[in-house]
């Protein structure tokens, strides 16, 4: 139904959002000032 929908786009969208920030924080690692320029 509707709940279950909206339920699974949430929780697909936290997932993106979790490898997006574990992304970021390898990139970090790897390099600080690419990230910096990264977030402006």
């Amino acid at each position: 139904d509707a709940d279950f929908a909206r339920e699974q786009a949430e929780s697909v969208r936290l997932q993106i959002l979790q490898q997006t920030a574990t992304s970021a924080l390898a990139q970090a690692n790897f390099s600080p000032q690419s990230v910096l320029g990264f977030l402006g």
